[in-house]
């Protein structure tokens, strides 16, 4: 059959080939671009004045040099902090008994500890953001910003321990690049992430790796952090209150710890940490936060047996705060809080968490469990004080 038309064999193999060749220049493209033919990809917006924000859109086709590009335009945000702060060295010649004999000829004074972090510019007027161990006890805080000769002295605007966040505020005398804060609450696991930092005094080092995990809680020394993301680009000391950016360019979360006995294992505050409470730290130096004043403890199966209860859940009351609004509200110790306005409370740490979500000056009502009777006691939130 196919020796009687020589002329359409030939036909349909060229066709064939012709066909295969365009898929061919098809997959090629798609490889190289990862976009259809005839779709040209937006350029990276470069063009970005020193007083506006630096975050830009990454095009949908991410290329190699993306990542250098977002760099490029975040790196003069991020600054070097370097602090002096005065530490006393502990000393048996310190101790009167030995003063009796030696005098002070080998007594150890107040000494000078250096301290290194990193920051962020978060307005072009000069606010920073960082970690507030980055700054804790220092007595002088200098920044360098990128372009500048000399280091700037900044003022400490606000902190808070709890959620190790500072503000700090310099004055350039002109409008400085800044970077914006992403939702981080949009962040999924597995997308890429950049850190910027000054890891062991080398500035701006960048290190690029994945979000790991979400909502981690960690310990580190006497802090708890709780809803960190974890991420492989590596972080180490020095990089603490530095940037970690998305393909955007902007800030998902602020670099503050490390796992030193593992490798890969760095953390961040999440952006939708910060954002609810800078403006507080801006303007009022601290977080309100509302308070009911009460030590607590979770309930466990055996002080459940112990005050009869049939459920271990609850928060114990250990202490009532005088003058605070649970001891006006008539609150007890030994109390044990079951219901915020009508929500279960699995334990001490579900009934902080539900507290910390609600208005100083707010009015909760609370069932609670006292001595084998259910009581409904109404508090009025107070603002819980300065540590």
């Amino acid at each position: 059959m196919w020796r009687n038309n020589g002329k359409a064999r030939i036909t349909v193999l060229a066709v064939l080939l012709i066909f295969l060749a365009g898929v061919a220049a098809t997959v090629g493209f798609y490889q190289i671009t990862g976009a259809a033919a005839g779709s040209p990809q937006p350029a990276y917006q470069h063009a970005v004045a020193a007083s506006d924000s630096i975050s830009a859109e990454i095009p949908a086709g991410l290329g190699p040099e993306a990542i250098a590009d977002i760099v490029e335009k975040a790196g003069p945000a991020v600054v070097r902090i370097d602090t002096i702060a005065e530490t006393r060295i502990s000393s048996p010649f310190n101790d009167p008994f030995f003063r009796q004999f030696f005098g002070d000829q080998f007594n150890m004074g107040p000494q000078e500890q250096r301290g290194l972090g990193s920051g962020f510019i978060i307005s072009p007027d000069g606010y920073i953001l960082t970690n507030q161990h980055v700054i804790e006890g220092a007595k002088q805080v200098k920044v360098t910003v990128v372009g500048y000769d000399k280091p700037f002295n900044a003022k400490v605007v606000g902190a808070d321990a709890t959620l190790d966040l500072a503000v700090l505020k310099i004055d350039a005398g002109k409008a400085l690049p800044y970077l914006t804060l992403g939702d981080a609450d949009k962040v999924r696991v597995g997308e890429w992430a950049i850190a910027i930092g000054n890891p062991d005094g080398l500035d701006h080092t960048v290190t690029v790796g994945v979000i790991s995990a979400k909502g981690r809680p960690i310990d580190v020394q006497d802090r708890h952090y709780e809803n960190l993301l974890q991420t492989d680009a590596s972080i180490n000391p020095g990089n603490s209150g530095g940037p970690l950016l998305n393909l955007k360019g902007e800030v998902i979360g602020i670099n503050t710890a490390v796992n030193a006995s593992a490798q890969g294992i760095g953390f961040a505050i999440p952006s939708s940490t910060v954002k609810p409470v800078l403006n507080d730290l801006m303007t009022r130096g601290k977080i309100a936060r509302p308070w009911l004043g009460v030590a607590l403890t979770s309930v466990t199966p055996d002080i459940a047996e112990m005050l009869g209860l049939e459920n271990a859940e609850g928060a114990l009351v250990g202490q009532v705060v005088d003058g605070s609004p649970a001891a006006k509200a008539g609150i007890q110790k030994y109390d044990v809080i079951l219901q915020l306005e009508g929500q279960k409370i699995k334990d001490a740490n579900d009934l902080v968490n539900k507290v910390q979500a609600l208005k100083i000056g707010q009015q909760v009502n609370l069932q609670i469990y006292r001595r084998g009777q259910l009581v409904e006691i109404s508090v009025v939130l107070g603002e819980k004080p300065a540590q």
